[in-house]
């Protein structure tokens, strides 16, 4: 397998709960549940990632506070190692550009969603935290 692509994920706090997005029936991974992000490109921070992939996926400006875990997967087209960084909502009005739902849920309701693979781990930091 080639090497491991770089991937963002956010997790947006806002009154206790936190912020996760469904993927659209097109992409790959259809329907799967997940934290909001992207790939990184060419000589960008993840923090820049982060930044740029949430005002293109959600139009919000966001503040990435602190690295939270990695989470490293090997899906059948690509192998990535998934970032997570806790980030706060600094302005913009939300709205869903790129997947087919958004949520606010409280942790313990991320274990009913079908979330995509890599993204569990990140389930798991968050709910011992």
């Amino acid at each position: 397998m080639s090497e491991r692509k770089k991937v963002t994920a956010a997790v947006i706090f806002k009154n206790g709960k936190v912020l996760v997005a469904q993927r659209s029936p097109e992409s790959s991974l259809p329907n799967k549940w997940e934290f909001p992000g992207g790939k990184m490109e060419e000589n960008e921070t993840p923090e820049d990632c982060l930044k740029r992939e949430i005002q293109e996926e959600l139009n919000i400006d966001i503040k990435v506070k602190e690295y939270l875990c990695s989470s490293f997967f090997d899906y059948n087209h690509i192998s990535i190692e998934l970032m997570a960084y806790t980030c706060e909502w600094q302005s913009g009005k939300l709205k869903n550009n790129e997947h087919q739902a958004l949520s606010w849920l409280n942790p313990e309701e991320l274990r009913g969603l079908d979330m995509a693979p890599a993204d569990w781990p990140i389930v798991e930091f968050i709910l011992k935290s």
